[in-house]
């Protein structure tokens, strides 16, 4: 994950030689602005990985209220959600990418500002790796949704899904029932989704 760390300074020239020679972004993924409605998953982590985010429950729900609010206030329609003490990831429905990113950039300035006078860390960083990635089919669309909703067991937080308090999976069992829910798990299989990215 921290590649560009590992790097010598005469690796890091040539790999921005090669983006700039390759009219690419001068770090990655890179963000495409979409015209009209597209659905996204968004996901950022803390620096690091550190548990900055899940220092403690109060911090965890509070945080979790603002990222909808960001998403509630760019007009965008969230399907899934996940929150874990490090990092998330958003299913989320908006035809203006640019003002979601701006406003979920606030929430990162703002809860940066705020914990790390909490916790005593002036200058900490604390936000990494912000992405956004459009859904391409429908099954892309279902894989993603099981896998927000798999990613507390798959990084060992709980054994269930409904274990996990910090995510829309309550909202999505009510909603569509454990029967169903359990046929789209099988019909839209995880497989590798997440490798590389997510470990």
């Amino acid at each position: 994950m921290y590649y560009w760390r590992k790097l010598t300074d005469f690796q890091r020239e040539e790999v921005l030689r090669q983006r700039i020679g390759r009219k690419l972004p001068w770090h990655r993924p890179p963000h495409f602005d979409h015209v009209g409605p597209v659905t996204f998953l968004i996901s950022a982590a803390c620096f690091e990985h550190k548990h900055v985010v899940g220092k403690n429950a109060s911090r965890m729900n509070e945080f979790e209220s603002e990222l909808l609010q960001a998403c509630n206030e760019a007009n965008s329609s969230t399907f899934a959600w996940c929150i874990l003490t490090n990092h998330y990831h958003l299913l989320t429905r908006t035809d203006d990418i640019r003002l979601l990113r701006k406003n979920i950039g606030q929430v990162h300035g703002r809860t940066s500002r705020r914990w790390n006078l909490e916790d005593n860390t002036p200058g900490r960083k604390v936000w990494f790796n912000y992405f956004d990635r459009h859904m391409q089919s429908d099954r892309h669309y279902w894989a993603t949704l099981n896998y927000i909703h798999h990613n507390p067991v798959h990084h060992g937080y709980v054994a269930r899904w409904q274990d996990w308090p910090h995510s829309s999976v309550h909202n999505y069992l009510a909603e569509v029932g454990r029967d169903e829910a359990t046929r789209i798990w099988k019909e839209y299989p995880l497989l590798d989704y997440g490798k590389g990215w997510d470990d």
